[in-house]
């Protein structure tokens, strides 16, 4: 029973990935893996996770708007986190991230509820915002997402030292004359327009699981920036991609299957990273009783020499 359930798993899966609008969806999901994977690290190193879920809102928010009025759901969502995404970094500068994340939210929660609810069509339509539904994207969602990708890969790679430095260590990038808040904003819009894409897979509620769960894992596992970005690519791409083809033959929601998939990969990354600390760990006891072992023998020795040199009388064995 269970072969013969497996067979058709795989011949259904394998007769659904040769349908166009699967094909179609494949690419997508590929780009936005490349698109995460380059973003995430960073976005983890600027610990802006919760920022990330306030501009996803916003980015439904406009994309409900599209709905609504009949327009293109990728551009509405783009508009809507780049607007949240300039507000938060604004008002991060200012000290002020914690509240405007909330106020954001909610705002953004507010009149995605009242676009939806206002959607005269069909209601699953407006689901697949919150869920995701990448089986349904579009020729034209495919190309704004192609061009966005290469957009911000472009901009990353150009700006990557001082987007580095700025994110590591701002108080001491500011100091060597790195432009931090300029940067900030940059990077903010850039992060609004991946989620914006975000959304059109995994849905506004589950967007952070390719936004910051492979940034989180490659950090687990590597220390290095250059390899935390190929690292979280690869995670992003095995989350997308695997997540829509394990969808395809069950035709439940894309969302499960990448959340999962991206929810193994962390805790196996957290395991692995937990097994390394332990090894350093004794790695570092060994070396300290080593040290000291080598300390006590250095010390016995200055002893006897001072003792041969300047205290041994009568009672000494030893001849000079």
């Amino acid at each position: 029973m269970g072969g013969s359930s497996l067979s058709k798993f795989i011949e259904d899966t394998h007769y659904l990935l040769g349908v166009d609008f699967v094909q179609s969806s494949l690419i997508a999901c590929a780009l936005l893996g490349i698109l995460s994977g380059v973003m995430t690290s960073l976005i983890v190193l600027r610990q802006m996770s919760f920022s990330v879920h306030a501009t996803s809102e916003l980015a439904l928010m406009g994309a409900a708007a599209a709905l609504l009025f009949g327009l293109n759901i990728g551009f509405g969502a783009i508009a809507g986190a780049i607007v949240a995404a300039i507000i938060l970094a604004v008002l991060g500068l200012k000290g002020q991230q914690d509240s405007a994340i909330g106020v954001v939210m909610s705002f953004g929660l507010g009149l995605s509820v009242l676009f939806l609810h206002l959607y005269p069509g069909n209601a699953k339509t407006a689901m697949t915002l919150l869920t995701g539904q990448i089986v349904g994207v579009s020729s034209a969602s495919v190309w704004l997402l192609a061009a966005t990708t290469a957009i911000i890969v472009a901009v990353v790679a150009l700006f990557w030292r001082p987007l580095l430095f700025a994110s590591a260590d701002p108080v001491m990038a500011q100091a060597a004359g790195v432009p931090v808040k300029s940067l900030a904003v940059c990077f903010a819009i850039l992060v609004g327009l991946t989620a914006a894409q975000s959304v059109q897979i995994v849905g506004s509620l589950l967007v952070m699981a390719l936004l910051i769960t492979p940034g989180a894992a490659a950090v687990q596992i590597t220390s290095s920036p250059l390899r935390a970005v190929v690292w979280s690519t690869i995670f992003a791409e095995v989350s997308a991609v695997g997540g829509l083809v394990l969808s395809l033959a069950p035709g439940l929601p894309v969302s499960v299957f990448v959340t999962s998939i991206s929810f193994v990969i962390y805790l196996v990354c957290r395991g692995i990273g937990w097994a390394r600390s332990r090894k350093a760990v004794r790695d570092d006891v060994a070396a300290r009783r080593a040290s000291q072992e080598h300390f006590r023998a250095a010390t016995d020795r200055a002893d006897a020499e001072t003792h041969h040199t300047s205290t041994h009388d009568e009672h000494c064995a030893h001849q000079d």
